[in-house]
């Protein structure tokens, strides 16, 4: 039926206070308009008669509207909060496997310390000294808690946890590593870790340096707990009010943002397939959705792992004050609007059938306008009419604001995430960059390169290291290592895209000198985002930290590590591209300059210009100078697009910081664009930011006039009620040739009761007035008048409504010729909703006919089409 909703709209409304208020406001005015219509069948119904169709028409389309409207502020409610807690749980899982991968390539390469492999062999005694190198590991990957050294019976060698001493281990992961080629990753309690609940533990064998048999196991112990609720934590909202979790295959709970709410270790529901229903656990209902984890460079992450957000249903529509859309410019939030057909399909039909109402309102006051002085039973029906009508324009006016900004708030929100997921994803992988430079800067075969004599036999081991290291870290390009006075002695992946070899070349002498001067090992220099021959002339950042004698302080040389920009930024901002509206994101620096973009430049369906690397995008002010760690989303015209923007700054991981050694800040920017800028938006909001009040009707007979009010662009106009005969849409319109008369834009049909009865040439008013052809929009109507026994159609931008006009205020108005001129035959002094003053120009219908007439002298006469136009004169004589 008509004006009801389904099962799942209804058991969402109790828990969205803003749709049910609404859903009262449309039940009152739709109870309000079928008690209006029976008043008038009871008490006048031979008065009422001419506009009881209309009443009926009016009472059939707004309960139909009224469902639709509900329904689609249900779905777009529910739908903001499921995207909402859907890119949460995405984020909580892709972040963790990116940084778990990275942990995979730590423990490969460390396994090949040769300091390591001759404690486990037993060449080397010193246990002491490799427990001070795996503390200066510790301090550069501060992302381990503990470190260990096993021989093969499990025995311990070297730890660097003071607080839980370890002399022996019985966990079976020993035997595993010891049988495996590569490293292995083990979730659970382990003895390795006593008094832990679980432990994420990375291990991998090692081999004795001289012969290659297995010697013993090398095995990190990742800060599960403490990474996880730095994730969890990382950009969450000061309202939030959601959990997030990581949950495994068998939907048991790894980790919890609030484990008294909901502990580790218990079973909860799961949403893998994002269905927008609800879920209860422990007798609490909630919305829930899930993720599995994205493969990074070809890594999934531990099986079964799953991000997963989970939202009190009572808590999830609650009004989130700080992150709406109220402060969009009444201007863009009309030209989003003018595009809801290809962003909201159910808004766009809800702001059309609204304007149909609107103009049934207007047909009614029209229809009714000189009965007003007859049987006083139908004045009170026409009152109420006329109070009622402005009342549902209200309602749904507020009503489609509600959902407009509902689906824009959610954009916007959308939005701000994704650009921080962005610079969350960036701060995280320079963080481990500068980790890593630092770390192989104390590698033993680089440091004997720069300090000792060195042949070829020393270059290739050297080589052969970095090799190696590449392979495992493959976010690189290339790795160097060079001399104090800055020439590359050695190199991985050494041959450039000229054909030249980076060996012998020179690294950039700002960045020599910056390696020179660091003060210690925990020190690093990134260089700014630039091109160079090291990065085969891509634009991008190099990694610095000095080489020093094992001995001593002094600085020997130094390593550069080439961050392969131009894939892994390029792969960030594909790895959050989430589809529908979302088209476009950048990563740009302060001046806005281009680092980084997706999708590719010129790629189909975008919706926004290209923004190549290197290019400079036109962004405010504000927006660029956006402190460090800030964030915001905000809807703007970018480019001649409606866009929402997200954007974000960057502002380091852990202990650094972009305020301090990190590189100079950079910002992430989410484009959804909504479509092409409309040229009339400001106009709209002038006309709906414009108000005519009448007098009161209650006056002696013959001591006012009835007009119908309308606009042309931004101007209002009126008509005297008794030569309208209805609006009609503007979209009706046939261009029919018209010979060549002037003004004239094509025909357009009469229905009753959905029969064609007739046509009407239709006429550009506002070319007339102003002399350039008027541009149709949505709101554009057609107001059908009779002058002299002729009915024509005169274009406007929108209708006001019809009000009753004391004498007193109308005045002749002064003739300073031209056409608009000729045809304005008075001015009304009316006032608007704010009491300020509005002038209304009155059109004198005969002396427009005149005017048209006029312009077509000497061509075909006004008189002469109007006869000739189609089934006019049959079907309206």
């Amino acid at each position: 039926m008509p004006g009801e909703h389904d099962d799942a709209t209804d058991s969402f409304i109790p828990f969205m206070r803003k749709v049910a208020r609404c859903e009262d406001s449309l039940r009152e005015l739709r109870l309000m308009w079928r008690l209006i219509e029976s008043s008038a069948k009871m008490n006048c119904p031979d008065e009422a008669l001419s506009i009881l169709p209309m009443m009926a028409a009016t009472r059939e389309s707004f309960q139909q509207l009224e469902a639709d409207l509900v329904q689609s502020l249900v779905a777009e409610s529910l739908g903001e909060v499921m995207r909402e807690i859907g890119t949460q749980a995405k984020h909580v899982i892709d972040i963790l496997v990116r940084n778990l991968y990275e942990r995979t390539a730590d423990v490969g390469f460390l396994a090949t310390d040769a300091a390591l492999c001759r404690l486990a062999a037993g060449l080397d005694q010193d246990a002491e000294a490799v427990r001070a190198r795996l503390r200066q590991y510790r301090n550069k990957y501060t992302v381990y808690d503990d470190i260990l050294v096993l021989d093969v019976q499990g025995q311990v060698l070297a730890q660097i946890d003071e607080d839980a001493p370890l002399a022996h281990s019985r966990d079976p992961l020993i035997v595993q590593t010891l049988r495996s080629p590569r490293h292995v990753e083990t979730f659970r309690a382990s003895d390795l870790r006593p008094g832990k609940r679980h432990a994420l533990l990375y291990s991998q064998r090692l081999l004795h340096p001289l012969t290659g048999e297995t010697v013993g196991v090398l095995c990190l112990s990742f800060a599960f707990d403490d990474e996880l609720q730095g994730i969890f934590h990382a950009h969450a909202p000061q309202d939030c009010r959601s959990l997030r979790l990581l949950v495994d295959a068998r939907q048991q709970v790894l980790a919890s943002s609030d484990p008294q709410w909901l502990p580790p270790g218990v079973r909860v529901p799961v949403n893998p397939s994002g269905a927008a229903q609800l879920w209860t656990h422990s007798g609490r209902t909630y919305l829930v959705q899930t993720a599995h984890a994205a493969d990074y460079q070809g890594y999934p992450g531990p099986p079964g792992w799953q991000g997963q957000v989970m939202v009190p249903v009572e808590q999830a529509f609650l009004a989130k004050a700080s992150r709406s859309a109220d402060g969009v410019p009444p201007h863009i939030l009309q030209g989003l609007l003018g595009h809801a057909r290809h962003f909201c399909a159910p808004l766009h039909d809800i702001v059309t059938a609204a304007d149909t109402i609107r103009r049934v309102v207007w047909n009614g006051q029209v229809m009714t306008a000189g009965q007003r002085d007859g049987a006083q039973r139908l004045a009170a029906v026409l009152e109420q009419i006329s109070e009622t009508g402005a009342r549902t324009n209200e309602v749904f006016g507020q009503a489609i604001g509600d959902l407009c900004h509902t689906v824009l708030s959610s954009a916007m929100r959308d939005g701000e995430f994704l650009s921080q997921l962005l610079v969350d994803l960036l701060d995280r992988n320079l963080y481990e960059r500068a980790n890593d430079c630092r770390w192989w800067a104390l590698t033993p075969e680089l440091r004997s390169l720069l300090t000792d004599a060195h042949g070829d036999e020393e270059v290739a081991r050297a080589q052969a290291v970095l090799e190696q290291i590449n392979a495992l870290y493959t976010v690189y390009s290339r790795l160097v290592v060079y001399d104090t006075h800055g020439r590359i002695i050695a190199a991985s992946h050494p041959q450039l895209a000229d054909g030249s070899s980076a060996l012998g070349q020179q690294v950039e002498a700002d960045a020599l000198a910056a390696v020179l001067a660091l003060p210690d090992t925990q020190a690093y220099y990134a260089s700014p985002w630039r091109a160079s021959a090291l990065s085969d002339g891509a634009a991008t950042y190099i990694f610095h930290a000095a080489i020093r004698a094992s001995d001593s302080a002094q600085t020997v040389g130094g390593i550069g590590i080439v961050f392969n920009a131009a894939d892994e930024l390029t792969a960030m901002l594909a790895s959050t591209a989430s589809g529908g509206q979302h088209c476009a994101s950048v990563f740009v620096d302060r001046s806005g300059r281009v680092l980084a973009s997706s999708p590719a430049p010129g790629a189909a369906g975008a919706g926004l210009p290209a923004m190549p690397v290197g290019a400079r995008l036109a962004l405010p002010a504000d927006m660029l100078q956006l402190p460090v760690g800030k964030s915001l989303s905000r809807a703007m015209v970018h480019d001649g697009h409606y866009c929402i923007v997200g954007c974000s700054v960057t502002q380091g991981y852990r202990e650094f910081r972009a305020d301090d050694d990190a590189p100079q800040a950079v910002l992430a920017l989410s484009f959804a664009s909504f479509g092409a800028q409309l040229d009339h938006a400001d106009a709209a909001v002038q006309r709906r930011d414009t108000s005519v009040l009448g007098d009161s009707s209650a006056t002696p007979q013959g001591t006012g006039r009835e007009m119908a009010t309308f606009f042309v662009d931004t101007r209002p106009f009126a008509l005297d009620a008794a030569c309208v005969l209805e609006a009609l849409p503007a979209s009706a319109i046939t261009p029919v040739s018209a010979g060549r008369m002037p003004y004239c834009l094509g025909t357009l049909a009469r229905r009753t009761q959905g029969a064609v009865t007739g046509y009407v040439w239709v006429f550009d008013l506002g070319q007339l007035l102003r002399g350039t052809p008027s541009t149709l929009t949505a709101q554009s109507q057609v107001i059908v008048v009779e002058a002299g026994g002729r009915r024509i159609g005169l274009l406007v931008s929108d209708l006001l409504g019809v009000q009753h006009f004391s004498s007193q205020r109308f005045f002749a108005a002064p003739h300073l010729g031209g056409a608009g001129s000729a045809v304005v035959g008075e001015i009304i002094q009316a006032r608007q909703a704010d009491g300020t003053g509005v002038l209304v120009q009155c059109l004198d219908v005969e002396a427009l006919v005149r005017q048209l007439q006029t312009s077509a002298a000497g061509q075909r006469s006004l008189h002469d089409a109007l006869q000739a136009a189609p089934q006019e004169a049959a079907m309206e004589a």
